[in-house]
């Protein structure tokens, strides 16, 4: 259909124009549908061309091991083959034997010769020993459960009518409890650093021991361990804001009500931490902005965080704002799954990870900040202003709500947030290590399901804080919560700070 008064050279150059828009809004729609199935199907499905997800889509109740098989097929028409993949010949080579580590003990095992082997059978005298084949295996002693019972020495004189004198009692954890302080850390660690639910754990008691302790008692056992930490977790928390660089970042977590909806109430753990250092989490019921006003508060040095808005205003006046890079590269590593055809987003990816190898050369070499520093100034900021550079040159070209387009505009308006890591040298690429530390909790989650109450979620957080931090400072946190907890409740709140794991290790070690 002609319009009246317009060419037709007009109508035609109208026509590719809605074409062209016509396309660009497919590709769109396409790749939110990929998005949704990769999301779907886990990062196996990554591999996959349209047409293998497709053929998934059709197929209900499609496992994880299915996915992963289809991944291994080889790609139907439309999925590219990587030039890597389809170099014949190609074969990895094997890592190697594993090495035990030096630190375990060692139990020797001589294995002699049979009587035959111990005699030369040419002469007949007997074969000297000249050495040994020696091997290493990995071994291991079952846990063995055992009764300790105490004995308090009672004392009187035989003379005088003084009254008895009785030993005084070990400090526990908890008082007259059922189990000993082992016992007890050994419940906590194993929720919330190997993700072992509590009726999972009574089960093995009662088939292990044939001991018989239901899973209310051993909550009541970890929400006093978590009630005794929450002091420890406060001194954490100021240990890191007296420093000059944090790093943060939020997770949800269920949180069992009792109003009688039967519902779970979505609360989030905040996490605070320093790279190599200390780590908090604090708990809320919300993602608002009032859970890092209230930590920050009037912290002025370094914080970095993803691109999440409710930081904006947190801190004080001084506080500088640094993003996470490794976010924007996951922005264009999206646009080039989608699409790996697309040059623009493989070359963004690209440009970012020459960022990365030159943080990752300073960190193998063992440079100091100031040398860093000096190397970033060097290899890191003209690939910034070129990455910025290629940006603007593209970005008019690309659809607003594409994958592609989408990058560039997270990438622009953080700009000046993700170049501070050439103007302050403690500020790492990414937030990736904060990201790791919150793994127990998603790890977590899926196995404990919720915390139990809202009453509960401090002191979930504050064995997190301590079980993160111990893991970060290379501590072992079975033996810290052994020597520390027993005694933790009569302990002077003007003491707390010697307890932190940070301030043990540099006690102990």
């Amino acid at each position: 259909m002609s319009i009246p008064g317009s060419s037709e050279s007009e109508q035609i150059e109208r026509l590719k124009r809605e074409l062209e828009w016509a396309h660009m809004k497919i590709r769109v729609l396409e790749e939110r549908l990929r998005l949704q199935r990769m999301e779907k199907y886990g990062p196996k499905s990554e591999k996959l061309s349209d047409a293998q997800l497709e053929l998934l889509e059709a197929e209900p109740g499609v496992s994880t091991a299915e996915v992963e098989a289809e991944s291994q097929r080889e790609a139907l028409p439309d999925a590219p083959v990587s030039e890597s993949e389809s170099k014949p010949g190609k074969v990895r080579r094997h890592p190697g034997r594993q090495q035990l580590p030096a630190h375990l003990p060692r139990v020797e095992q001589v294995v002699g010769c049979t009587a035959d082997e111990c005699v030369c059978q040419q002469c007949g005298n007997e074969k000297a020993v000249i050495g040994y084949e020696q091997s290493e295996h990995l071994d291991v002693e079952p846990a063995r459960y055992f009764v300790v019972v105490t004995k308090r020495e009672k004392r009187a004189c035989a003379d005088c009518a003084q009254g008895v004198n009785t030993a005084s009692v070990p400090e526990r954890i908890v008082e007259k409890g059922l189990v000993s302080d082992r016992v007890l850390v050994n419940t906590l660690v194993a929720k919330y650093s190997d993700h072992l639910p509590l009726y999972r754990q009574s089960l093995m008691l009662e088939r292990e021991a044939a001991i018989s302790i239901s899973r209310a008692t051993m909550d009541g056992w970890v929400m006093r361990c978590g009630e005794l930490l929450m002091p420890v977790a406060a001194a954490i928390g100021r240990e890191l804001l007296a420093g000059g660089y944090i790093q943060a970042d939020e997770t949800p977590v269920p949180v069992q009500m009792h109003d009688g909806r039967g519902k779970n109430h979505q609360a989030y753990l905040w996490q605070y931490g320093r790279p190599g250092g200390s780590v908090m989490f604090d708990f809320r019921m919300g993602r608002g902005r009032e859970g890092p006003l209230k930590y920050l508060n009037k912290f002025e040095g370094v914080l970095q965080t993803d691109g999440y808005a409710a930081y904006e205003r947190a801190g004080g006046p001084k506080l500088v704002h640094a993003v996470c890079r490794a976010h924007a590269r996951r922005k264009f590593m999206d646009a080039a799954k989608l699409n790996p055809d697309d040059r623009v987003a493989a070359r963004m990816v690209a440009r970012i990870d020459e960022l990365f190898a030159t943080d990752a050369e300073a960190r193998k070499t063992g440079m100091d900040h100031a040398a860093r520093h000096a190397l970033r100034q060097e290899r890191s900021r003209p690939v910034v202003d070129l990455l910025r550079i290629e940006i603007e040159a593209v970005k008019s070209s690309v659809l607003p709500s594409s994958a592609l387009g989408k990058a560039f505009s997270y990438t622009l308006s953080l700009w000046h947030k993700l170049v501070r890591f050439l103007e302050y040298p403690v500020i790492e690429l990414s937030n990736n290590v904060a990201e790791n530390s919150m793994r127990p909790v998603v790890v977590g989650r899926k196995k404990w399901i919720h915390v139990g109450s809202e009453e509960a979620g401090p002191k979930v957080a504050a064995i997190l804080s301590v079980g993160e931090s111990c893991r970060r400072l290379g501590i072992p946190v079975r033996e810290y919560l052994v020597s520390m907890l027993p005694g933790l409740a009569n302990l002077s709140i003007q003491r707390i700070h010697s307890c932190t794991p940070a301030a043990w290790a540099a006690s102990r070690f």
